[in-house]
């Protein structure tokens, strides 16, 4: 499976950003799919997931209620829409791929990773 993550930018605190990630691969739709990011000067750290087997979602506690994961097996393509973002979501957001991704998930358990895209929120 290959990752390519898009739709990062530059937003006020209190926008929004819709983030996107194309996987290729024909065994996309049995992997679930994550959201990681990292901060300057932080570890890589679990966003979001969505599971393969009826699409549940999960959530990082400081994102949930802001954040939503959804995906698009047809469209091999996986989605974070994030409102309300504040200045401390600033990072490099990554899309990864691992047959099993739940809250807490170690980055170095995924089996695929996507290039980054960064997002920067002003205060």
């Amino acid at each position: 499976v290959q990752l390519q993550a898009s739709g990062g930018g530059l937003v006020q605190a209190g926008g929004s950003l819709r983030l996107s990630c194309a996987a290729s691969g024909r065994t996309f739709s049995t992997f679930d799919m994550g959201w990681f990011r990292q901060g300057p000067g932080k570890e890589r750290e679990f966003v979001a997931a969505i599971s393969w087997i009826g699409g549940s979602t999960y959530y990082a506690h400081s994102v949930k209620g802001r954040f939503t994961i959804s995906r698009d097996n047809a469209k091999n393509m996986v989605f974070l829409q994030m409102n309300s973002l504040k200045p401390e979501d600033t990072a490099v957001y990554y899309c990864a791929a691992a047959p099993y991704i739940r809250v807490g998930s170690r980055s170095d358990a995924m089996d695929y990773w996507g290039k980054g895209t960064q997002v920067t929120v002003s205060s």
